[in-house]
């Protein structure tokens, strides 16, 4: 007897589906195993495992929020799997819910002290949270279980990255490589921290290993053309974006960065142009707009400006730097309330910048508020005693209060720094022609008998 094509019912075919889905998981086709799981679990929803398998597979296309809500239901049936509460704890982290997370990891050591997975993937709770010396912890609890897992010391090279120890983080990624080779984005993460340290050709050269092990990762070209752009090599940066583009022709940064290029190369015709095609593609995009602006600016088309800069504060801006040369161009357009707005922001996100507040004693000047520009010109160079545009400006501003002493003080220092510029020059001569006339009228008034004279001629009238 033979049962070879036979139909068992339902229950073989949702066998089938998951058994379907686990190898279109193996070959990254992650939709068509989603749906083969869906077509599973719609016969037996109580399969604590096909849950889980679809939870992994929703993290594989980061569908967190609903990965979770499978995760809780495989743990429904199966309440105690380390494996289930593990991936459960990892989503909680991914998607912020660190305290769920916490308590997750905890009930696992509770469960069994010995799993070194709750340990590993503590640790980039605790770095997310910025607890780094509990990661640390978290790194020798797993040491003690498992000295050469490779994820242990890939997730604290994360912590120390992220506190700017760069040079350690490379000594624990490289560990990693070497305990596994394929590890995902290894040579990628070892590269930025090199970028990060100022080892460039150390960054190129893991850059290019990373990418001669994955051709196709968009995150790792994406950040070398941006290390390329930084180093100020275009050519390799021009031929990263347009990769970008010939694997999707739609993706609006890398058209965002050609434009970027085209108006370092003193092209902004073009730079314009490109900055409309990325918002084409994504109207969403943060930067054209501030781009186009400076483009606007400089064809002297003040209005257009004015409303690119407008649309570019739509979002959510967290560079001071951005801030500083959008207000910046808000003064040079004549709107002191906007650049006053992007100044404060840029002061929040960074009390030590100094052309945020020179940008405050440029917008309190032009209303004619000599002492509060004052204040924040001071406050400038405070932070940055050679902040030339603080010192030429607060000696016209004292100029203007009548304090020509003050302002020759400044300029003085300002013409050290820059002995050979003609502004500072004509500055210079205009302090000393108006401290010349100011010694030139004491001295006056000092030789001429009139004021005597007129005080003795009225005591003589008075008797």
């Amino acid at each position: 007897m033979t049962f070879e094509g036979m139909d068992f019912g339902p229950y073989d075919k949702a066998e089938r589906s998951a058994r379907k889905a686990y190898e279109l998981y193996e070959d990254g086709k992650m939709k068509q195993a989603l749906a083969a799981l869906e077509r599973a679990i719609e016969v037996n929803p109580s399969n604590s495992a096909w849950h889980f398998n679809k939870g992994l597979t929703l993290d594989a296309i980061n569908r967190f929020d609903e990965a979770i809500t499978e995760y809780e239901l495989a743990l429904q049936l199966s309440p105690n799997d380390l494996e289930i509460l593990n991936a459960l704890a990892v989503d909680y982290t991914r998607t912020g819910l660190y305290d769920h997370a916490l308590a997750t990891f905890e009930y696992i050591q509770q469960l069994d002290p010995e799993f070194e997975p709750g340990y590993c993937n503590r640790i980039i709770t605790y770095a997310e949270m910025g607890q780094h010396e509990m990661a640390e912890q978290m790194f020798y609890l797993a040491q003690q279980i498992d000295e050469e897992c490779p994820l242990c010391y890939y997730n604290i090279g994360n912590s120390l990255f992220a506190r700017g120890q760069f040079k350690k983080a490379v000594s624990c990624w490289l560990r990693t490589a070497e305990l596994e080779p394929t590890h995902p984005q290894i040579h990628y993460r070892i590269a930025q921290a090199y970028w990060s340290d100022g080892d460039h050709a150390k960054a190129r050269e893991h850059f290019l290993l990373e990418l001669r092990t994955h051709p196709g990762d968009v995150e790792a070209i994406m950040d070398m053309a941006l290390f390329c752009l930084q180093t100020g090599d275009l050519d390799n940066a021009k031929e990263k974006f347009h990769r970008l583009l010939e694997m999707d022709p739609d993706f609006a940064p890398a058209i965002h960065y050609l434009g970027e290029i085209a108006l370092d190369q003193g092209d902004p015709r073009s730079a314009a142009e490109l900055f409309h095609e990325a918002l084409k593609r994504d109207a969403t995009l943060a930067g054209p707009h501030y781009r186009l602006a400076q483009c606007a600016l400089l064809d002297e088309q003040k209005a257009q400006a004015r409303a690119h800069l407008i649309a570019e504060l739509d979002h959510e801006i967290d560079d001071a730097g951005t801030l500083v040369s959008m207000a910046s161009m808000f003064l040079a357009i004549g709107d002191p309330d906007h650049a006053s707005r992007c100044l404060l922001h840029a002061v929040g996100l960074d009390m030590r910048n100094a052309d945020a507040y020179y940008y405050l004693g440029v917008s309190a000047a032009n209303k004619n508020q000599f002492a509060e520009a004052e204040r924040f010109f001071s406050r400038a160079l405070e932070l940055d005693g050679n902040h030339i545009g603080a010192l030429r400006d607060s000696a016209f501003t004292f100029l203007a209060a009548g304090q020509a002493s003050q302002a020759k003080a400044r300029i003085t220092r300002a013409r050290i720094l820059l002995p050979k510029d003609c502004e500072l020059r004509m500055l210079d001569y205009s302090v000393r022609l108006v401290l010349l006339t100011s010694r030139l009228t004491n001295l006056v008034r000092r030789l001429d008998p009139r004021p005597a004279f007129v005080r003795l001629h009225r005591r003589l009238r008075g008797r």
